[in-house]
């Protein structure tokens, strides 16, 4: 006879149980897990993923050595490096990233558009809509993510 384990969230009217913060981990774990995209849409979300990582480890350094507020912004593009390379903040660090790109978009463009870092708004544009697909590509991670911080 196969036992079966029981998920740790799960209860029934008649039991109580105590839900520890260790049981919530595990079940935000697995529902993360089961939100993953089709196979195939996985791994095209992987083989952008790890490059447009590569691209923000080299952008965060340079920023954080540069000082001033692009120090800020070169810690957010390392956080968000080492989020698109973990699989289950993947979505979330990809939302976060394009919102940084599009805050890069509007100074390059308006603030900094008579100096040599002007004609760099398309290239942070590009990276923001990249960005922008990938959240797409794992808003089902993000939305169970969501719903097991709520918990």
């Amino acid at each position: 006879m196969k036992q079966t384990r029981d998920h740790p969230m799960n209860q029934t009217r008649n039991e109580t149980a105590v839900i520890t913060p260790t049981a919530r981990v595990t079940a935000a774990r697995l529902a993360i897990r089961a939100a993953r995209p089709r196979r195939r849409t996985n791994l095209l979300l992987w083989a952008a993923q790890i490059p447009l990582a590569a691209v923000f480890v080299l952008f965060g350094r340079e920023h954080l050595t540069a000082g001033g507020i692009l120090t800020v912004a070169g810690a957010a593009e390392l956080a968000g490096a080492i989020g698109l390379l973990t699989p289950w903040l993947a979505g979330l660090a990809a939302a976060g990233l394009a919102a940084v790109m599009a805050g890069a978009t509007i100074i390059n463009a308006t603030v900094l558009h008579n100096t040599t870092y002007g004609s760099l708004w398309v290239m942070t544009l590009l990276l923001g809509a990249v960005c922008v697909l990938l959240a797409y590509g794992r808003r089902q991670q993000i939305k169970s993510l969501w719903t097991a911080i709520r918990r």
